[in-house]
């Protein structure tokens, strides 16, 4: 599924729980139903995403790896 992304984070580089602390702050600031790009290097990026959209009722449209760095929608 490829959703319209509205905000878009760049953590690449960065370090957990830099990527998510970063995604949590664009959430804040969003309105519901819009859609959240995260673009992360950190391996653990997509356990922390996945556990983090389970947690706080958001959903995780989409996790992977692409190109050596770690795209996650929210």
């Amino acid at each position: 599924m490829k959703a319209n992304i509205d905000v878009e984070v760049d953590a690449r580089g960065l370090e957990c729980p830099m990527p998510l602390l970063q995604a949590k702050r664009a959430l804040n600031r969003m309105q519901p139903g819009q859609h959240l790009q995260v673009l992360a290097t950190d391996a653990g990026s997509v356990r922390d995403f996945r556990v983090f959209a389970e947690q706080s009722g958001h959903v995780l449209l989409q996790s992977g790896e692409c190109g050596g760095y770690i795209p996650t929608c929210c």
